[in-house]
Order: structure tokens, then C-alpha cells, then sequence
């Protein structure tokens, strides 16, 4: 019996005691639509997600749901749910076990997110991904292929729906549990592990479809919006303090520059090491000293962005440190590197920053964000230039900007049509491609075997275009010494507003 062995599965992983055998049985014969156990001509797979998928097949056989995607996931995750610890029931075991370890404790919570299909780890395996060796180091490259595209059908019952506003947005905790809808993810199997950040409540979770190693997210309890200010250091610090195998970082908080959801406060984290984490000192700055935070060192990083590091064993310092710059940055205008602080009413400058530990020291890493638009740059002069986007147009976000490119999945077929355009065979390019295959057949070495290689290698130095054009001050000569202007008006005139108090 297909169900007996799934349960098994259950109840071997330690999921379930055997006394729950009956009582979940009968759970899972209900979603079945089945008022008894039935003998079906089904060789039970020996993956467990597999053997979720040939349920998934009886469920669809018996009437209880259609074949549209949302369908099969809503149901899927009822099912999942049923081996998942409730929320009391995981909170308690995770903070128990964080008093061994916070190794211990998420290393808890990750494998249960992954056995439970909330982490859709088949999906996620799916993603194309390579390394591009650069002058900043080893960047990481991926080809989304990860979240399943909605068929027609779906997107017709959609447009049928009427419009709900609950949970009001996807990083609401009110997510916990929820069943899913057309046009809203299923939530059954999704857990929260609350916490608190200073005085506030919090939530940490993973991501359904992870970029890296043990890609999770922290969420504020109250839905307000994404703000880059004092509190936002502060309580990046601080989580790195509860969890320093993680490092925890926020897209900016402004159109162009900023995340794909900036109406709610949330942060991303996790246990990957970035290429802009393993950076070097730039050796073109001289070693800033700061007198106003004595216990803060400053360096500026090797980076095609425009990197400011903090290191303090003080979390108090490290956090009013970053403040003072991000005040000065905000209002910092250079018209010889193009930097304008406002346009009218509408401020243009903000911050990415990411904090992580370094051995007993913590780390802020402000990456300096500016969201203009100019006439030749409609789209945002710090931003992937027009000649960039038949590869990448998107916002360049937290994790971008850190060196690992999350690129659309379009570009799997068109890459595969370039490829056929440059070893001039039959091929379907999309014209938006052309200016820039032909320039690569004119000067390229490839071949059969290695143009796929070739491409992946020069799709890695577009990337590394787009991180420099989204850089405020570029590794230029002159951008050197606009950065070094803004860095020592930033110490000097901190300086001396403290000698006149």
C-alpha cells in the first residue's frame, strides 16, 4: 500500500511516533478523497517527493483536485504538513537546541524545511550554475529555472478570482499555515521561528527557493515598509550576534536600486560566503583613521561596486559608525562622477548593507546605492546600461550585488540559439542578441565542444559590466579620487562637529 509506505517513510525519518500511525493514515486518506485504504497498481518510488508526486497522480484520479499547478502545490503541502511539527511544538525544540549550539538549532529547522517540500529542492536543482573567474574574484552565475512558469488554465482561473488581501503580502507571518490560493502560494508545510531583534518581534524562515546554502530570511512581525536608517545597522548586528554562522544583509530601500519587495522590512541571510566577502583591502586608498570611532577599522574594498567595510568588536561603535556615513551618504552629491544626492524632492542616494562576523569581530559591509535617472539612462544611471539588458535588465538586489547573478530563465533558449548563431548553423536568435554575438564570433575561440563554455564565460563578463555600472564611484582613476573625497569628508567633518560640541 502506497499510503503505508509513505507513513513508514514518515515515521522512520523520527517525523512521526508509531502512535500516530492510524491518526495520519486517515488524514492522508481524506486528502486522497478515499474512505478506506485501496490496493493500486503503483510501484511505490523510493524517493519520498517522488512517491509525493505518484499520491499527487491518485489525488487527481479520484476527483479531489484538477491538474493546474497551484492545485497539485496547495494539495501537496496539506499533505507534507501533516509530518511537520507544529509551530509551538518546533519553536520549543529550536530554542532548546540553540542552547547546545545556533549550528544546532538551524541545522534543526533547515532539514526539516527541506524534507517537508517547503524548500523546493528539485526545483532548485534545476538552476544552471558556474563560476566565472575576474579581477574581483569568483563570480557566481545562475539561470533561474527554478519556479515552475503557470499554464494558461491557471492564469485564466486566476483572473476569475476575486481579490483578497490576506496575508497582505508573501513575508507576512500570517503566511504560516495558510492553504494557498490561485494566485497566492500554498503555506500548509511553512514554519516561522520567532525571535526577538532588540525590542521588536521577528521571524526567521528559509527560502522556498533558495539561491544558496541555506538562503532564509528574517521578517519583521509588523508589515510596514523597507527602511534604511540606524535601527536597520543596529538589528543587522544584532542577528549576527544570535547567529554568527550566518551572514544577514537588506536590499536598499529605493525604487531601481532596491529589492522586488520593499513594502515589507525583511532581511536575507544565510550560510554562503560571497565573492565581495572574500574581496581584498584596495590597495589604490590610503588606511582611514577615524577618531570619532577609535575601536572601528575602515577599508575600502576591492569591489567593481563601491564597498565601505567596519569591523568593531563594539556593536555600539559599529553601528553608530555606519549611521554616520549613511547620513552623509544620503545627502552626498559629486557632479564629476555624477553623483546627485536629490533631484527636486526625490533623494536618489541609499545603502545595501550586510553584516556577518569575523571571528570575534563584526562586520558591516555599506555598499553605496544611488537610483538616479538620466536622459541616456531612463532606466537608472547606476543601473545595467540598455547594451547590457538582452542579458540582464532586472534591479540589482542584495545578492547581486555580492557576486552571484540570479539571471532569467529565458536566457536557457536564447543562449542555446546564440550558440547555434555562432557556430553558423540554423538558429532562431532573438535580434536583441546580435550586436553582441557578432561581436563575439568576430573575436572568440570556440568551437563545437567548447561554445557553451565560451558563452558561460562571457555571460560571467557581462555581469561583471552590469556591477560596475551599477557602482557610484568606479574603480577609475577618477573614481578612486571622487571615493576618497567623499571618505575624508565623511572623518574630517565628523571630526569636527565633535571638536565644537
Amino acid at each position: 500500500m502506497i499510503v503505508d509506505q509513505f507513513v513508514d517513510v514518515a515515521i522512520k525519518n523520527g517525523e512521526l511516533a508509531e502512535l500516530d500511525r492510524i491518526y495520519i493514515t486517515n488524514r492522508l486518506l481524506d486528502l486522497l478523497g478515499w474512505s478506506e485504504k485501496r490496493a493500486v497498481a503503483v510501484n511505490a518510488a523510493a524517493d519520498r517527493l517522488e512517491m509525493l508526486d505518484q499520491l499527487t497522480e491518485l489525488a487527481v484520479e479520484s476527483g479531489v483536485i484538477g491538474t493546474v499547478l497551484a492545485e497539485r502545490e496547495i494539495w501537496q503541502s496539506k499533505v507534507m504538513d501533516l509530518f511537520v511539527p507544529s509551530p509551538s511544538d518546533l519553536n520549543a525544540e529550536f530554542w532548546e537546541l540553540y542552547e547546545r549550539s545556533p549550528r544546532a538549532a538551524t541545522d534543526y529547522f533547515y532539514k526539516i524545511s527541506c524534507a517537508s517540500d517547503y524548500i523546493k529542492t528539485r526545483s532548485i536543482a534545476k538552476n544552471i550554475e558556474y563560476r566565472v573567474e575576474t579581477a574581483y574574484g569568483e563570480l557566481e552565475m545562475t539561470i533561474n529555472l527554478s519556479k515552475p512558469e503557470k499554464d494558461p488554465k491557471q492564469i485564466a482561473l486566476e483572473k476569475m478570482m476575486k481579490t483578497v488581501a490576506y496575508p497582505v503580502c508573501a513575508l507576512c507571518v500570517e503566511n504560516e499555515g495558510y492553504a494557498g490560493r490561485m494566485d497566492f502560494p500554498a503555506r500548509t508545510n511553512h514554519r516561522i521561528v520567532r525571535m526577538r531583534v532588540g525590542d521588536e518581534e521577528w521571524g526567521l524562515q528559509y527560502s522556498p527557493y533558495a539561491y544558496y546554502e541555506e538562503h532564509c530570511i528574517f521578517l519583521s512581525a509588523e508589515h510596514r515598509p523597507m527602511v534604511i536608517e540606524r535601527d536597520t545597522f543596529a538589528r543587522l548586528v544584532a542577528i549576527t550576534a544570535q547567529f554568527p554562522d550566518y551572514f544577514v544583509g537588506s536590499n536598499a530601500d529605493l525604487p531601481i536600486v532596491g529589492g522586488s519587495i520593499l513594502s515589507h522590512d525583511h532581511y536575507q541571510g544565510g550560510g554562503h560566503t560571497f565573492a565581495m566577502a572574500k574581496a581584498p583591502v584596495h590597495k589604490d586608498f590610503p588606511t582611514y583613521s577615524w577618531a570619532t570611532f577609535p575601536n572601528v577599522t575602515i577599508e575600502i574594498v576591492k569591489w567593481p561596486m563601491s564597498v565601505i567595510r567596519l569591523r568593531s568588536a563594539s556593536m555600539t561603535e559599529i553601528v553608530e559608525a555606519a549611521d554616520v556615513l549613511m547620513q552623509k551618504w544620503k545627502n552626498y552629491s559629486d557632479a564629476s562622477v555624477e553623483v546627485l544626492a536629490y533631484s527636486g524632492e526625490e533623494r536618489h542616494n541609499t545603502i545595501t548593507p550586510i553584516a556577518s562576523r569575523c571571528d570575534s569581530l563584526f562586520e558591516l559591509s555599506l555598499v553605496l546605492r544611488n537610483n538616479r535617472r538620466t536622459t541616456e539612462h531612463p532606466d537608472g544611471l547606476f543601473h545595467p546600461h540598455q547594451e547590457l539588458h538582452h542579458i540582464k535588465k532586472e534591479n540589482i538586489g542584495l545578492i547581486e550585488v555580492m557576486g552571484l547573478a540570479v539571471l532569467p530563465p529565458r536566457l536557457k533558449p536564447e543562449l542555446e540559439e546564440v550558440a547555434l548563431y555562432l557556430l553558423d548553423q540554423p538558429n532562431k536568435m532573438a535580434d536583441y542578441h546580435r550586436e553582441w554575438a557578432d561581436r563575439l564570433k568576430r573575436e572568440g575561440m570556440f568551437d563545437a565542444e567548447t561554445v557553451e563554455h565560451f558563452l558561460q564565460q562571457e555571460v560571467g563578463k557581462v555581469f561583471m559590466q552590469v556591477l560596475t555600472d551599477a557602482g557610484v564611484f568606479k574603480d577609475t582613476p577618477d573614481g578612486i579620487r571622487a571615493f576618497d573625497r567623499f571618505m575624508r569628508l565623511v572623518i574630517e567633518t565628523e571630526e569636527l562637529e565633535n571638536e565644537d560640541k
